[in-house]
């Protein structure tokens, strides 16, 4: 029997309304939104749900704000089988609003800034040196060094600033070649991480390694419903096939389906697709 992977996501969890629009509005104008939904998302709430769609021994390290929208990001956290550890903020929690177009792509608002864990925090970090891999998308370079003790660390390319200043080199960097906070290539950074993923939408994407450049393919979508949360989903599943032994290339062509699935919702945390056992 496959021993059951134990995984760490560091980071942010927001508080997301997200709905249709008609158009985004352009100076002046009001859109309204359209069958809005609310849940727990952002760059690392999403990941970690990808996760949590998996028999994984998961642990969420996060902070949250002390008004209601970190008490209902809190609950809708405590409702899956991760175990949560929360730094509490004296500050409102983080909002989005998320307006996704009649072509299905995304605009986001943030309201604050994003609430995320620092190595200052209380909480248990002697457990990194136990997890088979952790997600990195929190901001203090301290704890990015501290969570190197996991046995594979991975990182969101939106981080650029904390992994440099870190000195850290990371198993992999996880990022897209359509983001400008996110693309790149591995001599970007210093050092080079073991393995850069780069995605590109339809067309798939790229894996650096010290040895080679891979491409992956997409598998088709019948309909682009809404694309927010996709490239997060992304990340999610390349961190459990990475962390379950798959190579790197192996891992970000399984990873697409999960990223290309949510595509045909506009919720991606109801279309997110379930991570199978290791072996």
């Amino acid at each position: 029997m496959s021993k059951r992977l134990r995984i760490g996501v560091i980071g942010h969890v927001e508080h997301i309304t997200l709905g249709r629009v008609v158009a985004i509005p352009r100076p002046g104008e009001i859109a309204h939104l359209e069958d809005p939904v609310c849940f727990g998302g952002g760059g690392g709430g999403v990941a970690f749900y990808q996760l949590a769609a998996s028999d994984a021994e998961l642990h969420l390290f996060t902070a949250l704000g002390d008004d209601e929208a970190g008490a209902f990001v809190e609950q809708q956290l405590a409702a899956t089988t991760a175990t949560i550890h929360a730094a509490r903020r004296h500050e409102p929690h983080t909002r989005d609003v998320a307006m996704i177009d009649p072509s299905g792509e995304r605009t986001i608002v943030v309201v604050g800034q994003p609430l995320h864990p620092r190595a200052s925090d209380p909480l248990p970090w002697e457990l990194l040196p136990e997890l088979d891999a952790v997600y990195f998308t929190a901001q203090d370079p301290q704890l990015l060094i501290r969570a190197r003790a996991a046995r594979l660390l991975l990182a969101t390319a939106r981080r650029k600033q904390a992994i440099a200043a870190s000195g850290v080199r990371l198993d992999a960097i996880v990022g897209s070649v359509s983001d400008a906070r996110e693309a790149g290539i591995p001599d970007d950074y210093d050092p080079r991480p073991a393995v850069l993923v780069m995605t590109d939408g339809a067309r798939g994407g790229s894996v650096y390694t010290d040895s080679s450049t891979d491409s992956f393919e997409s598998p088709p979508v019948p309909a682009r419903v809404g694309s927010y949360g996709a490239g997060d989903s992304f990340a999610g599943a390349f961190t459990y096939y990475f962390a379950a032994g798959c190579d790197p290339i192996t891992a970000a062509a399984r990873a697409a389906h999960h990223g290309a699935a949510v595509l045909s919702s506009i919720n991606p945390l109801t279309a997110q697709l379930r991570l199978p056992a290791p072996g």
